[in-house]
């Protein structure tokens, strides 16, 4: 089973979505860790959205990079160019992938302009970790 860190700047958004979806679609084919450089909470949207999709990440939480050092990840997943440029050094053989998605966080205007920014963001997220299991973990 592979382990796999998924980073982003402040864990709130980004990769908590791509951490629930990995999780959903790798099932047991991997452990799926997200954590960022930074810690700013689960943001709340980020939830709602991923419940929208039947995908509860309510009960995630906010971790920082450090927490993991521990853990000898095979994969991992840069999801913004902040935390590309910032990742730390990971030993081992450690693959790593970059994808920079928008972040939905910065998102301005009426409520449901944001929540559908959050729900587009979401569905590239989706796209995304449903191909990276489908060619790295089958």
């Amino acid at each position: 089973m592979k382990n796999i860190l998924v980073l982003c700047t402040g864990n709130s958004c980004r990769s908590q979505l791509a951490e629930g979806y990995l999780r959903h679609f790798a099932g047991d084919k991997a452990n799926v860790y997200s954590a960022g450089i930074e810690t700013h909470g689960v943001n709340p949207k980020a939830i709602a959205v991923m419940a929208e999709d039947h995908i509860d990440i309510s009960d995630h939480t906010s971790n920082h990079v450090d927490e993991y050092i521990a853990i000898p990840f095979d994969q991992v997943i840069t999801v913004c160019d902040n935390a590309n440029e910032a990742c730390p050094f990971f030993p081992g053989k450690v693959e790593r992938f970059h994808e920079n998605f928008p972040d939905p966080a910065k998102a301005k205007g009426t409520e449901r302009e944001i929540m559908d920014e959050f729900r587009r963001v979401r569905d590239l997220i989706k796209v995304y970790s449903a191909t990276f299991v489908n060619q790295h973990l089958s």
